[in-house]
C-alpha cells in the first residue's frame, strides 16, 4: 500500500487521507465490539448482556495496556521512518515485538489465575458471576495475538499505510459478526460463544498481519534481537501511552463497579450506552490517532511551524465531527438503546438518558483527544499522563461522592463530561500560558533520537 507522508502537503488533507482507513477500521472494531452486545442482549437474556458488559470493562482496561504500548512505540517508529534512520528502525521493530508479545503472555496468565478474585473486587452481581468468569477465561488467552495485530499496525501505520491494517481488520470482523450469531443460535454454549468468536478473531488479524509486516519490513534486514538502548527507548515511550491508557480505563473500571451496585438494569444500559458511546466519538478518536502520526512525521523531520498549523486545522475538523454526531443522539438516543433491548424499558430508558448527558458534549472529548495526540505526538507523554489523571480522577471523585450523597446514577453519567472539561481547561492553558520565544532554542536542540524538553516549552510555541 501507498504510505503517506504528511511533512508536506496540505496538513488538513493529510491528515484525513491517514485517518480514514484508521476511522474504518476502528468502523469495524466497533461493530466487532457491538456484535457481541447485540447478540447476546437479544438471545441469552439480561444476565448474560450484564455478564458480558461488566467483564468487558476488565478486557478493555487489559487491552488499553497492550493498545497503549504499541501506540507509544509507534511514535518511535514514525519518528525513525521520518529520519530515513533504517537500522534504529529495525531494532525497534524487533525490541518491541519481543517486548510487547512477551509482556502480554505473562499479563494473560496472570488474569486467568486471578480472575476470580477480581471479579469480586468489581462487585459483578452475583448471577452474572459464573457467566462473565466463563467469558473471560476464553477472551484473556487471545491476548498475544491481540498485540501481534497491534504492533503491525504501527509499524506499518507510522511508515503512511493506514490501509493495510484496515483490510486485515475488516476480515477478523466479518469472522468475528459470523460466529457470533454461529455460536449463539446453533450451540449451546452461552455466552461462551461470542467469546470463541473474538478469540477465533483476533488469531485471524494478529498472526497474518505480523507476517505480511515482516515481509513489507525485509528491506530493513530484521533481526530477533533485543538492543538495550533501543529498548530504554521504546520503554520511555511505550511504558508511559500504555500508562495513560491504563489509567483512563483503570477509572473506567471504576466507573463500571459503582453502577454495578445499581444492578442488572443499570449494567445492562451501561453496558449498551458505552458500545454506542464508543463508536459515536470514535471518527474524533480516530482523526486524533492520525494526528499524532502526523505530529510524529513532522517533529522527526523538524517541521515544527507545521506541527503548529496542523494543529488548529485538527481543532476545526474534530468539532465538526463532534458536533454532527451530537445532534444524532440528541435525535436516536432511545432508537440505539432498542437495538440491544427491544423490550426492556427500564434498561432503554435509563440508558437514552447517559447517551444524551454524555452526546451532549462529545466536542470536549474531541478536543482532550487531540491533546492527547500532540502530546504524544511531540513524545510528552507525561503531560497526556497528566491530563487523563484530571479527566479520570474528577470522574470517579465525583460520581463516588456524588452517589454517597444519594444523588442516584444520573450523577455518575454527568461526571463524565464534567471530567472532560476540567482536563480541556488544563489542556489550553499549557498550549497558552508559556513564551514563545523558547519554541526557537527547542527548534534549534531537538534531536530524533533524543526526547524534546518539557512539554510546556514545546508547546509555547505550538
Amino acid at each position: 500500500m501507498k504510505a503517506i507522508d504528511m511533512t508536506s502537503g496540505s496538513p488538513t488533507k493529510k491528515m484525513l487521507l491517514f485517518s480514514f482507513p484508521i476511522l474504518l477500521g476502528n468502523l469495524f472494531q466497533q461493530i466487532y465490539s457491538l456484535s457481541d452486545t447485540l447478540v447476546v442482549g437479544r438471545f441469552l437474556g439480561k444476565e448474560a448482556l450484564a455478564a458480558v458488559g461488566s467483564s468487558s470493562a476488565i478486557v478493555v482496561l487489559i487491552n488499553s495496556i497492550i493498545i497503549g504500548l504499541c501506540m507509544g512505540a509507534s511514535v518511535l517508529f514514525a519518528e525513525y521512518f521520518a529520519s530515513k534512520n533504517n537500522d534504529k528502525f529495525a531494532k525497534a521493530i524487533s525490541t518491541s515485538s519481543i517486548f510487547i508479545a512477551g509482556l502480554s503472555l505473562v499479563v494473560s496468565l496472570l488474569m486467568i489465575i486471578f480472575i476470580n478474585p477480581l471479579l469480586v473486587l468489581f462487585q459483578i452481581p452475583e448471577e452474572a458471576f459464573s457467566l462473565a468468569r466463563d467469558y473471560l477465561y476464553i477472551v484473556l488467552s487471545g491476548l498475544v495475538f491481540l498485540s501481534l495485530y497491534n504492533l503491525s499496525a504501527a509499524i506499518l501505520r507510522a511508515k503512511g499505510d493506514s490501509k493495510t491494517p484496515l483490510i486485515f481488520f475488516i476480515i477478523s470482523t466479518t469472522i468475528n459478526v459470523a460466529f457470533d450469531f454461529i455460536f449463539v443460535l446453533f450451540t449451546p454454549l452461552g455466552v461462551m460463544g461470542p467469546a470463541l468468536s473474538t478469540l477465533v478473531a483476533q488469531i485471524a488479524s494478529g498472526l497474518p498481519l505480523f507476517i505480511y509486516m515482516l515481509h513489507k519490513m525485509k528491506y530493513l534486514n530484521i533481526k530477533p534481537i533485543f538492543d538495550q538502548p533501543v529498548f530504554k527507548k521504546v520503554l520511555s515511550y511505550s511504558v508511559l501511552t500504555s500508562l495513560q491508557q491504563s489509567i483512563m480505563n483503570f477509572g473506567i473500571l471504576l466507573i463500571q463497579g459503582l453502577v454495578n451496585s445499581f444492578g442488572v438494569i443499570a449494567i445492562a444500559a451501561f453496558a449498551i450506552g458505552v458500545r454506542i458511546d464508543a463508536f459515536a466519538y470514535m471518527p474524533a478518536q480516530d482523526f486524533a490517532n492520525g494526528f499524532a502520526i502526523y505530529v510524529s512525521q513532522n517533529r522527526g523531520a523538524k517541521q515544527y511551524e507545521r506541527i503548529r498549523k496542523g494543529f488548529k486545522r485538527a481543532i476545526v475538523v474534530s468539532s465538526i465531527f463532534c458536533g454532527v454526531i451530537t445532534l444524532l443522539m440528541m435525535v436516536f438516543a432511545p432508537s440505539f438503546i432498542r437495538l440491544f433491548a427491544p423490550e426492556d424499558i427500564e434498561v432503554i430508558t435509563l440508558g437514552s438518558d447517559y447517551l444524551r448527558i454524555e452526546g451532549l458534549f462529545y466536542v470536549l472529548i474531541g478536543y482532550l483527544f487531540l491533546f492527547y495526540a500532540l502530546n504524544r505526538g511531540l513524545g510528552k507523554f507525561k503531560t497526556s499522563i497528566i491530563l487523563t489523571i484530571t479527566s479520570l480522577g474528577t470522574r470517579v471523585l465525583f460520581s463516588y461522592g456524588a452517589v454517597a450523597l444519594g444523588f442516584g446514577i444520573n450523577a455518575i453519567w454527568w461526571s463524565i463530561p464534567l471530567g472532560w472539561a476540567l482536563a480541556d481547561i488544563l489542556g489550553i492553558y499549557l498550549y497558552r500560558h508559556v513564551k514563545k520565544d523558547n519554541f526557537k532554542q527547542i527548534r534549534d536542540k531537538a534531536n530524533v533520537d533524543q526526547p524534546l524538553t518539557p512539554f510546556i516549552e514545546v508547546t509555547e510555541a505550538i
